[in-house]
């Protein structure tokens, strides 16, 4: 017998709530059990009522959110107290905007920005839309009329803003304008586009600036070579540092050897010249420099990729720069050492694009653990090594790994222990890594092996099915090399923490991210034997052109859908950051649409994609999961606090801002679901906020 207690979904008129206990047995137990029971009862709903809300302070601080991650250090913090942990239980919608652009694959991932007084963002098929900030009401809006062909999944996840300034102009042309309109564009948006464009905008009219490349945009082809439909696009938003706009590009995973190559470039904000270019070659080899290409180079083909969000230093002069893997993911035979810069944070001169550091995070890369989280820069709180201040920078890792980096030299600030990692058993023509670098400190988020116990199933039947299946891979632990027979590749390559990356506290001295453990299986077959797998379960082929090899992946799962592997399958972190210890971890995410009639009551985490925020007010927000709720944690414990559900998951980072001191603070997220793990697409903005104050309630 037992009694458990259950929280009731919330809906649109408020958040979730305690409800009466459900009594397993009841009515087995006797009448003196039944009385004491009752008694319990009475005692649990007393405890768990809300008290009656008092009268909602409006006081606090005034904030922005000016980059897609908060800030161009991507901290994804906001310094607003508004709303905080007393209060946030009163949240309710403010106003909802439905952008159109809902197309059965599309996936509205955005996090808008905020310009003055609008919020500015994409959509998935990149038309750029201007809100005003307080109301929600489209003011105007920009389609590029992107070509969409070979896009599997349109995504796009933000734009930039700069202030730019005029050029110098003659001493008569100066005083003729001196009493002229500000100029045009002075104030632009930037938008990487999915056909490879990069476009300036105007922040108040969304016209294309006339004086940015041909009318207002450039092609990122250039110097790029033979592209196939689809596979060189943008899907994160560029990089605004001083007057350079910087740029990575997405490169199809795994089509062949002599893919796109991932250049980074940096180019002037007002004229959209190219300033420089970053080819990622090896110490050994002659980058391609921008002169050769403007003389019809190419940049060097295969190489390490940028396509998650980039971040800077403006002080230090430096841009951080996430690395994918060299081509292709799953064979390293044929990269001819191209990969000696793949899985890296790298530190770029702002100003000329020298590479003045770089951290490897995986040794030739075998699994796709490619560097997808944005660089996140912070300072040192008291009582961390180096003591108070001293630059530093977090970087994520699929493999729920937290290296912890000095960001002027890329020294771990914890220690970095390479260890012994399996070999052999790999394919004719492959190498592997003896070790692999493993952080101290911060821990792993995740168990490094599926032990054979530990195999999952939520009935025997599924259980044992799952344990049939392990049984018949190889499974040594992480980094298990991909094998003919296949390998259990945990935690798998969606990750550990993927782009939503992490947020960080710089007052608390604490990172918050949330990550799942969701192993795939992959295996590596001769192509000739390939053709003879078409039509089996197995989701995701690569034909990796080039090699003697396919790769074949797919979700290690039971025939019922239900993961292989014990809950939670999806959690939320805290970690001090001064001594690298966790602070609390707790279940992100529940099973309501897997079980819609009692999966609400299963608090197991879910499969996750999107990032948390924090702010001053002591909480947490994040979307990200697959149950369609959006939620407020007590960054202090870890307790949800608040969860609203949403017309479908929410698998963006959200943002907040307030925008005068009379005014509301506003907590914004994108539905928009995931069309890869199956959520339904929408096209919803929602922003929540306190309720409207009473005439008797004073604002700061």
């Amino acid at each position: 017998m037992g009694i458990e207690m259950h929280e009731a979904p919330a809906t649109s008129a408020g958040p979730a709530r305690l409800v009466a206990p459900r009594i397993v047995t009841a009515r087995h137990l006797q009448p003196m059990a039944r009385l004491a029971l009752c008694l319990v009862f009475c005692l649990e709903l007393t405890a768990c009522r809300e008290p009656e809300p008092g009268p909602i302070d409006y006081s606090g601080p005034v904030a922005g959110w000016s980059h897609t991650s908060g800030n161009l250090a991507g901290q994804r913090y906001s310094p607003l107290t508004q709303i905080h942990r007393e209060n946030v239980a009163t949240l309710e919608e403010a106003w909802r905007y439905e952008s159109g652009d809902d197309g059965p694959t599309n996936s509205l991932q955005v996090t808008p920005i905020l310009v003055g007084d609008a919020l500015v963002f994409c959509t998935p098929t990149d038309q750029v839309i201007s809100l005003d900030a307080e109301t929600g009401r489209e003011r105007w809006r920009f389609d590029p009329q992107v070509n969409l062909e070979g896009t599997y999944n349109p995504v796009c996840r933000g734009v930039a803003h700069a202030i730019v300034e005029a050029p110098a102009l003659p001493a008569p042309a100066e005083a003729a304008l001196a009493e002229a309109p500000v100029q045009d564009c002075a104030s632009r948006i930037f938008l990487g586009t999915l056909d490879a464009r990069l476009i300036a905008l105007d922040a108040t009219s969304g016209i294309p600036c006339s004086d940015f490349g041909r009318e207002g945009q450039i092609s990122l082809l250039a110097g790029i070579g033979d592209v196939r439909p689809g596979e060189y696009t943008m899907t994160s938003p560029p990089l605004v540092v001083g007057d350079r706009v910087v740029t990575g590009a997405w490169v199809t995973d795994g089509q062949r050897v002599d893919s796109p190559g991932g250049v980074i470039r940096a180019f002037d904000t007002r004229s959209g010249a190219l300033v420089w270019a970053w080819d990622p070659v090896p110490d050994d080899r002659d980058p391609v420099t921008a002169e050769e290409v403007a003389a019809g180079a190419t940049y060097t083909r295969g190489t390490a990729n940028a396509w998650t969000l980039l971040s800077a230093d403006a002080e230090q002069g430096l841009v951080f720069v996430p690395t994918g893997n060299a081509s292709p993911d799953h064979y390293g035979g044929a990269r001819a050492g191209l990969d000696a810069l793949s899985s890296s944070v790298v530190a770029l001169d702002a100003k000329t694009g020298e590479r003045r550091w770089h951290f490897q995070t995986v040794h030739h890369d075998l699994w796709d653990y490619d560097v997808a989280s944005q660089p996140v820069l912070y300072d040192q709180p008291e009582g961390a090594p180096g003591g108070a201040g001293r630059p530093a920078l977090a970087q994520a890792t699929k493999m729920g790994h937290i290296f912890l980096l000095d960001r002027l030299t890329g020294e771990p600030i914890f220690p970095v222990e390479e260890r012994t990692v399996p070999q052999g058993g790999v394919v004719e023509g492959e190498t592997v890594s003896p070790t692999q670098p493993f952080p101290t400190l911060p821990k792993p988020l995740h168990p490094h092996r599926l032990l054979p116990e530990d195999v999952w199933g939520l009935t025997p039947i599924d259980r044992s099915e799952c344990r049939r299946i392990v049984a018949g891979l190889r499974n040594e632990g992480i980094f298990t090399p991909p094998s003919r027979e296949g390998s259990v590749v945990f935690p798998g390559l969606g990750g550990g923490v993927n782009w939503g990356s992490v947020s960080i506290d710089p007052n608390a001295g604490t990172l918050v991210v949330n990550s799942m453990r969701n192993p795939f299986i992959v295996s590596v077959v001769p192509r000739e034997e390939a053709t003879s797998l078409e039509g089996t379960d197995l989701v995701g082929a690569q034909p990796q052109e080039g090699t003697p090899y396919v790769t074949l992946r797919a979700p290690l799962l039971s025939s019922w859908g239900m993961p292989c592997t014990p809950p939670p399958w999806g959690q939320l972190t805290s970690i001090d950051l001064a001594t690298g210890e966790t602070r609390w971890q707790a279940p992100l995410g529940n099973l309501r649409e897997l079980a819609p009639v009692f999966g609400q009551f299963f608090r197991w985490g879910t499969p996750n994609q999107g990032g948390p925020i924090q702010t001053a007010g002591g909480l947490i927000f994040i979307g990200a999961t697959m149950d369609r709720t959006f939620r407020a944690f007590d960054a202090e414990t870890g307790t949800v606090l608040w969860r609203a559900l949403l017309p479908t998951s929410a698998h963006a980072t959200p943002m907040t801002y307030r925008l005068r001191k009379d005014g509301r603070q506003f907590v914004v997220i994108a539905a928009g679901g995931h069309f890869p793990l199956g959520s339904p697409p929408d096209d919803v903005l929602i922003a929540y906020a306190l309720p409207e104050p009473k005439p008797s309630e004073a604002r700061e």
